[in-house]
């Protein structure tokens, strides 16, 4: 048995993980429990500074050293202080997969933990919808909405290259399609009818993260 903690961006990605991921790695004996970010006292949710989240991932790792710990964060709008985002060799002109690895790296060495494991969604966790955009045609009642969100999908090689800019980045484009999308409901909901393996599939990114927690199975 392993213990896997996640700290994650916000509301949606925790029941993500509760309802999706979570029952998908106990069955191979890998036991994750999301836990949101603080933002401040009695506050949770958002990804405000790296300062804020830095303690609260060492102390994880530190209080919980029989357990690893990861994030799920968003590669989009990712705050300027995360190590590497201000580096010379940031690869600004890079995929978004590049980008991500490059500040993993960079967080791998900032934290210095033994038991961390950085993880960011490319661009961000609406990006993984992408992957079966017909799912969404469940909730919408709309088959507008899908045709939508599957010429957006069929511009791109995988939902992880879909635009990250203010407009154009996964999570608008859902809701300029589905004006009644609620994250924290619909987005699990259609996470978990698309399917694990169906994501990570499609998402080379997302799948090099979850490869990593396969293998934690093996460490007892």
């Amino acid at each position: 048995m392993m213990r896997l903690l996640l700290l994650v961006e916000g509301q949606s990605e925790e029941v993500f993980v509760r309802d999706v991921l979570a029952p998908h790695y106990a069955r191979r004996q890998v036991f994750i429990t999301p836990i949101i970010v603080s933002t401040s006292p009695g506050f949770k949710g958002g990804v405000v500074s790296y300062a804020k989240v830095k303690p609260q991932l060492i102390k994880l790792c530190r209080q919980e050293g029989s357990a690893f710990v990861s994030t799920i964060f968003d590669l989009y709008a990712l705050p300027n202080d995360f190590p590497g985002k201000d580096a010379a060799d940031y690869p600004f002109q890079g995929s978004g997969h590049q980008k991500a690895s490059f500040i993993e790296d960079k967080l791998t060495q900032n934290i210095n933990e033994r038991n961390f494991i950085p993880n960011l969604l490319v661009h961000e966790f609406e990006a993984l919808l992408f992957t079966a955009p017909e799912k969404f045609g469940d909730w919408a009642n709309d088959e507008e909405c899908v045709r939508e969100l599957k010429a957006a999908a069929s511009c791109h090689d995988s939902p992880e290259d879909i635009n990250e800019s203010p407009h154009m980045a996964p999570s608008k484009r859902v809701l300029a399609a589905m004006p009644g999308y609620q994250k924290p409901l619909h987005g699990a909901l259609i996470a978990e009818a698309i399917g694990i393996d169906a994501m990570r599939a499609a998402c080379p990114h997302f799948h090099g993260w979850l490869q990593k927690i396969d293998d934690l199975g093996g460490v007892l």
